[in-house]
């Protein structure tokens, strides 16, 4: 995690240089193609946030989102207990997800909706898009003056947003789950995936795009762990054979 963390907030260490190739439209066109015409981020603000199940709503999508912090790593701790065949295979492609991910954060910045609102490139006066940010709404009114403090440790890079790893990680997690042979922990998983990409666009944290992304990442993580593992094995074997005999082996 740490090193995740790390490589997400790398490309924001020079935020003038990164603005400069910030991609914001293609998602925003992409969405309003997936959402006849409207972005689904406004329709679900919209249709549930003004609504009579909003607040509870809302609580519901904002504490899913930060669930996401334990969630992938319970899974695969889950599985390392019950299921250590399978452990290796399943940590090598929920951190092949990752990489993937921060590999495309560095190769294609893009804004996410809350952010393209903020800065007028989604104009509500031409078709009455109106996005907010309803985790920072939320945030704000539960935390207080923590929430400056804690939000600032976890969003610190505006610009991670394509693919959605929050997505690409839950849903892969799931996958996982399934596959050691849980079929409640499997169904645990889906079910938490799939409201964590409800709350993801509903929040307006991330464009549906960026969840296909997400989800076009765990394919190629899935497909692409078997083919590449001979090749990282035989490196490892390269490597170790270095070390003794630097080590005088």
């Amino acid at each position: 995690m740490w090193a995740f963390a790390v490589s997400h907030e790398l490309p924001y260490d020079n935020p003038k240089r990164l603005r400069e190739r910030l991609y914001i439209e293609y998602p925003i066109r992409i969405d309003r193609w997936i959402g006849r015409g409207r972005l689904p981020n406004s329709r679900l603000q919209e249709w549930l946030h003004q609504g009579r199940y909003g607040n509870d709503l809302t609580k519901f999508a904002a504490w899913t989102h930060w669930f996401w912090f334990i969630q992938p790593y319970a899974s695969i701790f889950w599985i390392a207990i019950r299921n250590k065949e399978k452990f290796p295979e399943s940590a090598r492609q929920l951190a092949a997800t990752f990489d993937i991910g921060c590999a495309m954060y560095f190769a294609l910045p893009t804004a996410p909706p809350w952010w393209a609102a903020e800065n007028g490139y989604i104009d509500p006066k031409i078709a009455d898009e109106h996005i907010n940010r309803v985790m920072l709404e939320y945030g704000e009114k539960l935390w207080g003056p923590a929430w400056t403090r804690i939000f600032g440790t976890l969003g610190s890079n505006p610009w991670a947003a394509m693919p959605s790893l929050h997505f690409a990680t839950a849903v892969m997690a799931a996958i996982l789950l399934s596959d050691a042979g849980g079929k409640v922990e499997g169904t645990l998983g889906w079910a938490y995936a799939l409201s964590l990409g409800f709350a993801l666009v509903y929040l307006g944290e991330h464009y549906v795009t960026d969840l296909l992304a997400g989800a076009g990442v765990v394919l190629l993580a899935r497909k692409g762990e078997p083919i590449a593992r001979p090749i990282v094995e035989m490196i490892n074997r390269r490597l170790q054979r270095l070390e003794a005999i630097a080590a005088g082996g």
